[in-house]
């Protein structure tokens, strides 16, 4: 039986990255200050005293230009990961990633792979304001060509990175912040989690609540508190954006027959929409016995402001409300 231990979610990332470079010289780390610094959440730690400059490199302060290399990297065959200081960044390195490690597979009639990891640092909750703090993984959901997913616990972190370096597509990895510092247990050695596969996290047969990030864990807390209501909410952790598996969430709600949505992106064409489509089109709609609830950021910019950064992204209370009334037929 494989051996586990506690380790925080950055420890994680950096053991996998450590595993996959030791097993596979093509595997190589680069990014903004990813070296002697060891990145700007200290993620990335001694690695480049283990591996040298070679193949943990420090980039200039191009987003454009780093995601470009690491493009013509893996179309010759290398396995780059591309770390952004904040997800907010890859707007500066859009065509990249859409127009070209997106699309070259299906531009040359499949006769190249790109197999490229980029790590997205995202989310709210640290002061950082508006330019630092988004959540853009419905950006590149929207794009065919990329696997986006969103790993919430350090065993899935760690396993999903170890299977996004090895898979000969680009897989975009957000990493929210606020959970570098989370513990968990963690096998020792190689493991990988599946991409393209959701995680039911808590059994239940009042509502299900597919949540995504960090957005699992305030799910889990509001479930266990509502169970001293008596309402019974079963959590789904989606983990991948795209492919998303609607297959599990479809089998809940015809249990549950309710749904509710929760990501921390903005509300508006953000993941909760797609959920509640693959809903309305399938077999689970003629079970549902309410409306669906989507609870997303609001339709702001993340604030500086600590109580309004708060306010413009569900919590726990929020999540509460929300069920509490599509439970009881208040909706």
């Amino acid at each position: 039986m494989t051996e586990t231990r506690e380790l925080s979610y950055s420890q994680a990332i950096q053991e996998a990255i450590a595993i996959a470079m030791e097993a596979d010289p093509r595997v190589f780390l680069m990014g903004e200050d990813v070296g002697v610094y060891g990145g700007a959440f200290q993620v990335t730690g001694d690695l480049v005293h283990r591996f040298g400059e070679d193949r943990i490199i420090d980039t200039p302060i191009s987003e454009l230009g780093g995601a470009g290399v690491a493009v013509g990297a893996a179309l010759t065959g290398m396995r780059p990961i591309f770390e952004f200081q904040f997800s907010d960044f890859a707007t500066l390195a859009m065509e990249q990633i859409v127009n070209q490690a997106a699309k070259l597979r299906f531009m040359l009639g499949g006769e190249v792979s790109v197999p490229l990891v980029m790590r997205f640092p995202s989310g709210s909750g640290t002061g950082a304001a508006a330019q630092h703090s988004q959540s853009l993984e419905a950006w590149l959901g929207h794009v065919p060509g990329l696997k986006v997913i969103q790993p919430s616990t350090p065993h899935d972190i760690k396993g999903m990175l170890l299977a996004a370096i090895e898979d000969p597509d680009p897989v975009m990895i957000f990493e929210h912040k606020l959970l570098y510092k989370m513990k968990g247990e963690v096998p020792e050695g190689h493991y990988t989690v599946p991409i393209g596969k959701a995680a039911v996290r808590r059994q239940g047969s009042h509502a299900t609540v597919v949540a995504t990030s960090i957005m699992v864990h305030k799910a889990l807390s509001a479930a266990d508190e509502l169970a001293a209501e008596g309402i019974d909410l079963e959590v789904i952790d989606l983990r991948t954006i795209r492919p998303m598996d609607t297959a599990t969430i479809i089998e809940s709600v015809c249990k549950t027959g309710r749904l509710i949505t929760v990501y921390e992106g903005v509300k508006t064409l953000g993941i909760g929409a797609e959920i509640s489509a693959a809903i309305a089109e399938s077999e689970a709609f003629d079970y549902l016995d309410a409306p669906i609830v989507r609870l997303g950021g609001a339709e702001s910019p993340i604030p500086y402001n600590p109580e309004l950064e708060k306010a413009v992204v569900p919590q726990v209370p929020d999540i509460i409300r929300a069920a509490r009334a599509l439970v009881k037929g208040e909706l």
